[in-house]
């Protein structure tokens, strides 16, 4: 009888991102088999149905939006059943992109920029303008309340001087969905993480505007949900299945393994598409505008480097700020112990205490921005000043006095 009969199976929901490389590259590999565990991957559409699909127990685990581990530990949003996060998948990958004809409009408006905040004050004139001219405002999607999307978007126009709700209508939409809304004319512009920008932008429909390097460099992305209880009665198995992501994830940081990961990603059950296209973004070769135009951006996907599996609370607690910021949650000392709960660097550094030398010695620590811009108010994170960093802002919003709205879906 063959051993992979007697492998425990872990049934993982993920969204069709190239951010769920490491999940896929694990099982077609063949490294969750060799690690004793065998991962059964559901492809699903929507954020929503990830949530709901772990808190039912249809998923052991699932790639998911850090963002929304910190809520549901924060108890927001619906079936906020608890999540931790032991280990991140990755980091970068998300882009700001505009229709193409909201683009023409910034351009014939005349900020000139061509820069992320460049483009950013150019929007916030045509925001302007329309409201100036009785036009309704501009629909923009996120991906899901309660994501690094939703965030790096509203962190991008408030920078320019657009306050996201009330300048702008901002609305969910799911990421496979993002450039057909778009195309549809029901959004003007979205962020999400890859490939679905690229796809607005070859369909001759989108232009890039910003990528989240422009925003937060090293920014953590998405991370492996699981609820405590599945970890609590099943720690060995998911102990098989950290140490088989963490190869995955070196293998796919390999650069000359890039193209074969392209082609497994490509594939119809994983994300889709054209391989071709999907190594060109994994290289950080990005197509930015119908007229050809590319954006080279260095570590554009980083799925091991850096520490990037490593969960950090400094950035649960970053997403907590956001969370404060535009008015989901109230500010605490026991809504921040909650909010960094969601990240167990403790579970990561017991379940690989053979190289706990080569692991960052604290689970905290200050979270900068762009180079050079680590001055501007915004830009450098203190976790353990979330209310200063807050006030910094020009444009925040409070708390609703009846509570967080509950917004998601």
């Amino acid at each position: 009888m063959s051993e992979l009969r007697h492998d425990p199976v872990v049934r993982a929901g993920f969204i069709p991102l190239l951010d769920a490389a490491v999940l896929v590259a694990a099982s077609a590999l063949g490294l969750d088999r060799e690690h004793g565990v065998r991962l059964e991957l559901v492809r699903d559409v929507s954020w929503s149905n990830i949530r709901d699909r772990l808190a039912f127990r249809q998923f052991d685990v699932a790639h998911m939006l850090g963002p929304m581990a910190v809520a549901s530990q924060l108890g927001l949003g619906s079936n906020p059943h608890p999540v931790i996060a032991p280990f991140a998948l990755g980091m970068g990958g998300n882009a700001i992109t505009l229709s193409t004809s909201l683009f023409a409009a910034m351009q014939e408006i005349g900020e000139g920029a061509d820069t992320a905040s460049g483009y950013g004050r150019a929007l916030k004139r045509v925001i302007d303008a329309r409201q100036a001219a009785g036009k309704p405002p501009l629909v923009l999607g996120c991906t899901y309340p309660f994501s690094s999307h939703n965030y790096e978007f509203r962190f991008w126009m408030a920078e320019a001087g657009i306050d996201p709700d009330r300048d702008v209508t901002m609305t969910v939409v799911p990421p496979p969905m993002t450039a057909d809304a778009l195309k549809a004319g029901v959004i003007d512009g979205f962020c999400v993480n890859a490939p679905w920008n690229v796809l607005a932008v070859e369909a001759g429909i989108g232009q890039v505007v910003a990528v989240k390097a422009d925003i937060w460099p090293s920014s953590p992305e998405k991370v492996l949900g699981m609820r405590p209880d599945w970890w609590e009665t099943n720690r060995d198995t998911a102990e098989r299945l950290l140490f088989a992501l963490d190869a995955a994830a070196q293998w796919c940081d390999v650069p000359s393994n890039r193209a074969e990961l392209a082609g497994i990603l490509a594939r119809p059950e994983h994300v889709g598409g054209s391989a071709t296209m999907i190594a060109e973004i994994l290289a950080g070769d990005l197509p930015v505008g119908p007229d050809g135009s590319h954006r080279r951006i260095p570590a554009y996907l980083t799925f091991h480097a850096g520490a990037a599996n490593f969960p950090w609370q400094s950035q649960a607690l970053w997403t907590y700020s956001q969370m404060a910021r535009w008015g989901q949650v109230g500010l605490g000392k026991r809504e921040a112990e909650r909010a960094a709960s969601a990240f167990r660097p403790d579970l990561y550094r017991e379940v690989f205490a053979d190289r706990i030398a080569a692991m960052p010695p604290l689970d905290q620590r200050i979270e900068l921005g762009p180079t050079g811009a680590g001055d501007r108010p915004g830009y450098r994170f203190d976790p353990a000043s979330i209310p200063r960093y807050i006030s910094e802002f020009p444009i925040r919003q409070s708390l609703p006095p009846n509570g967080p709205a509950n917004k998601d879906d």
